[in-house]
């Protein structure tokens, strides 16, 4: 992902060392001894996790444990916040993007995200997934026309869409909007794929279209979900993380994390014995 070091300083990248390269690895995100702060409060406490290629990374725990300013420092959301800083390393594809030749716009198009709530634009569902290739510059009509269609194929909405191209995407029903804001991701085909709460707003028949659709996308993507929904993150993940008070309490293959955790916090809060 060296892709994401600025145009503007692409041509000193030999003399620069900033950037460090990590061994390559089965890892596609890497944090080192990561602290994280919303002005004098630490949401964040040493964080040391490294997210698998290709697979589905569940972060589970209660409200305001750390779980969606993690996601969001995958790719520097939190920058927009006031006072917000962080220490340590971030690695993505063993790039540290906090680094100062960082572009941050390359870098939320490799590192895609989908939001708690379908946010489509005022616009027809063809501009919406057409969004961010144009915004890269692509004026290339075939091309961004068959990103638009392998995207919205991919998240299984073609069928239901395709001969209404034209029509405002707010008249798509809630379950469909979110697919067509998973589609808008992955029409700029990034890397990885954050969920912060996907499916929360939606039905469950909604809900489990998203759950299929991830199963399919993690042949192509490595994606990470945030979910308050225990029995989602059983069914949908390879790995799961449970937070608490800004740790990382355990971190482990899901099926170890449901069935037989190491740490006794872990089992209390999955049996719903707390939080």
């Amino acid at each position: 992902m060296t892709e994401i070091l600025s145009k503007k300083k692409k041509k000193k990248k030999k003399n620069k060392t900033s950037v460090e390269k990590s061994v390559k690895s089965n890892f596609i995100i890497s944090t080192e001894s990561l602290n994280a702060y919303y002005s004098e409060t630490q949401a964040l406490f040493d964080i040391n996790i490294q997210i698998p290629k290709l697979a589905v990374t569940a972060f589970i725990g209660p409200s305001g444990c750390g779980k969606s300013t993690l996601l969001r420092v995958f790719n520097r959301m939190n920058d927009y916040i006031d006072g917000f800083k962080t220490e340590g390393k971030v690695l993505v594809d063993d790039t540290d993007i906090y680094a100062k030749n960082i572009d941050t716009e390359t870098l939320r198009k490799n590192v895609g995200m989908v939001f708690q709530k379908p946010n489509p634009f005022p616009k027809s569902i063809y501009e919406n997934v057409a969004f961010g290739l144009k915004i890269q510059g692509i004026n290339d009509k075939s091309f961004i026309e068959h990103r638009i269609e392998e995207s919205l194929k991919q998240v299984a909405l073609w069928g239901e869409v395709k001969d209404k191209m034209k029509k405002n995407a707010y008249g798509l029903s809630g379950g469909q909007q979110q697919r067509l804001c998973i589609a808008r991701t992955l029409a700029v085909e990034p890397s990885v794929v954050l969920m912060d709460e996907p499916t929360s707003a939606l039905d469950p028949i909604s809900t489990g279209r998203i759950e299929e659709l991830l199963f399919e996308l993690r042949n192509n993507y490595s994606i990470v979900i945030v979910t308050h929904n225990m029995q989602q993150a059983a069914r949908i993940s390879d790995k799961t993380a449970f937070f608490w008070l800004g740790k990382i309490v355990e971190y482990n293959d899901t099926k170890k994390i449901f069935t037989n955790p190491k740490n006794k916090q872990t089992e209390n809060y999955i049996s719903g014995h707390f939080g």
